[in-house]
C-alpha cells in the first residue's frame, strides 16, 4: 500500500508541473500558432531564477513569488524583437529559431550558475512528511499537488469567466475573426505568451528542490509538455489538465512497474490519439 501511494504521489505531482508546462504551451500554440521549442527553457530560467532569489533573500516563498518575472521579461522580450516576425510563417522558421534560443538560454545558465546540479531547499514549515492512513506523505509533495490544483482552478477561472478570457477563448476559436471584432490580437498574442511563460517559470521554481536545477532539465521536461499538449488538444486547459495527470501517472507507474516500457506507453499513447482525435481529446478542430 505505502508503494503504490508513494507512486500515486509523484505521478500526481510530476503531472501538476507537466501541467504548469503545458498550459501555456497549449495556449501559446493555440492561440498564436506558434511552436516555441524555448518553452522548457523559461521552466529552467524560472528555477534558476528562484535559487538567486532564494539565495539573496533566504527565503522559499520569495524565489516562489518572484522568480517569474525576470523570465517574463525575457520572454516579453523574444516575443516582441523575433517571434512576431514569423507568426505569418512557416512552423519550420519558428522551430528552428527557439531552437536556436534553448542553445542561447542553457549556455547563460551554465556560465552563471556553473554545470553542477544545484538544489533549491524546502522551507521549514514543508520539510519531513504526514502520515494519513497508514501512509507516509512527504509534505511538499502534498503541497505541489495543492499548489497546482489552484492554479488549475485559477487559470480556468480567467479563461472562463473573464472578459480577457472570453478574448483568448475567441482568439483561440478563430484569431481572424476576433481581430475583425475589434480585438486587440498583437496585444493578447504578447499577453498570452507572457502568462505561458510565468506559469512555466513558476513551474520551474516549485519543481526546484524535487528535481534539482541543472542545465539541460529544460529539454526533460519538454518533451513529455509536448506530448500532453497533443494528447490534450491545443489551446485546451481542460485537455492540458487532464492528460498532464494522465501522463504524470502513466510515466510515474510505468517506471516503476515496467520500466522498459515506461516511454513506449505514453508515445503508443499518442499515437492512438492521433489516429482517432487528430485534434487532442478536447482540442478544437479549425478551417
Amino acid at each position: 500500500m505505502q508503494i503504490f501511494a508513494t507512486q500515486l504521489i509523484n505521478g500526481l505531482v510530476f503531472g501538476m508541473l507537466l501541467f504548469l508546462m503545458s498550459a501555456g504551451l497549449s495556449l501559446i500554440f493555440g492561440l498564436m500558432n506558434v511552436v516555441n521549442i524555448a518553452h522548457g527553457s523559461f521552466f529552467m530560467l524560472g528555477a534558476f531564477f528562484g535559487l538567486a532569489i532564494m539565495t539573496w533573500t533566504g527565503s522559499f516563498w520569495a524565489a516562489l513569488a518572484f522568480s517569474w518575472i525576470p523570465a517574463v521579461i525575457i520572454g516579453i522580450i523574444m516575443e516582441r524583437v523575433f517571434l512576431r516576425y514569423l507568426y505569418n510563417r512557416g512552423h519550420l522558421d519558428q522551430v528552428l529559431l527557439t531552437f536556436g534560443f534553448t542553445f542561447v538560454f542553457v549556455d547563460a545558465v551554465r556560465w552563471v550558475w556553473g554545470p553542477d546540479i544545484r538544489n533549491l531547499g524546502v522551507p521549514p514549515i514543508l520539510e519531513g512528511a504526514i502520515e494519513v492512513a497508514g501512509v507516509i506523505m512527504p509534505k511538499y509533495r502534498i503541497f505541489l499537488i495543492l499548489f497546482g490544483g489552484i492554479v488549475a482552478l485559477l487559470l480556468w477561472l480567467f479563461l472562463e469567466r473573464s472578459r480577457v478570457g472570453a478574448m483568448v477563448r475567441a482568439g483561440v476559436d478563430d484569431a481572424n475573426t476576433a481581430a475583425g471584432l475589434g480585438i486587440n490580437v498583437p496585444l493578447l498574442f504578447a499577453s498570452i505568451f507572457a502568462l505561458g511563460v510565468g506559469l512555466a517559470a513558476i513551474g520551474g521554481a516549485a519543481a526546484g528542490p524535487v528535481l534539482g536545477l541543472y542545465p539541460g532539465m529544460d529539454i526533460e521536461i519538454l518533451i513529455p509538455a509536448f506530448i500532453v499538449v497533443v494528447i490534450g488538444g491545443m489551446g485546451s486547459l481542460r485537455g492540458a489538465f487532464v492528460s498532464s495527470i494522465f501522463v504524470g501517472l502513466v510515466d510515474t507507474f510505468g517506471k516503476a512497474y515496467f520500466p522498459a516500457y515506461a516511454m513506449f506507453i505514453i508515445y503508443l499513447l499518442m499515437v492512438v490519439v492521433l489516429l482517432t482525435r487528430p485534434n487532442g481529446l478536447f482540442g478544437v478542430g479549425k478551417a
